[in-house]
């Protein structure tokens, strides 16, 4: 590894290589940014159009940030999460910025798991203003859940 030195810094080709690929990855994702606004996919910058992962340390900060949140409580291993995950994409999709959804993985949080005492899943909560205001059981149809959604919006 060869280095250079200028004045009292040191440069590695390396490093400078590395940073270089970052701004170019940067500046490819503002470039897709920017697309998306001007053809209308994206009116506000940090809309969430997708579900964010949430855990036992980012709960309760998450809940009581945004207006609206719904909360899916999943397990890899159970099927009828695996079923509601792609209606969960959807209405995040469709309802972005309007609501935040959110996924938690029940079996690596124990903690919020307990506290809000989940017996089964999936189950879907449901807070606005950090509010616990509903919940919702099972593995429901999407028309289901959406109407439970603009009960709250």
């Amino acid at each position: 590894m060869m280095e250079e030195r200028e004045g009292n810094r040191v440069s590695y080709p390396e490093e400078e290589m590395e940073v270089e690929r970052i701004k170019e990855r940067k500046m490819r994702e503002m470039e897709a940014e920017i697309k998306a606004m001007k053809e209308g996919r994206k009116k506000e910058v940090g809309v969430m159009d997708h579900p964010m992962t949430m855990d036992d340390n980012s709960f309760a900060e998450t809940v009581r940030k945004y207006p609206l949140v719904i909360v899916d409580c999943w397990a890899p291993w159970c099927a009828p999460c695996k079923m509601v995950a792609p209606v969960i994409e959807e209405l995040a999709r469709e309802y972005a910025g309007k609501v935040v959804f959110g996924k938690l993985n029940v079996d690596e949080n124990p903690r919020t798991a307990t506290e809000f005492a989940i017996r089964a899943i999936p189950t879907m909560f449901i807070f606005k203003n950090g509010k616990l205001v509903d919940v919702i059981q099972g593995a429901l149809p999407k028309q289901y859940i959406e109407a439970k959604v603009k009960e709250w919006l």
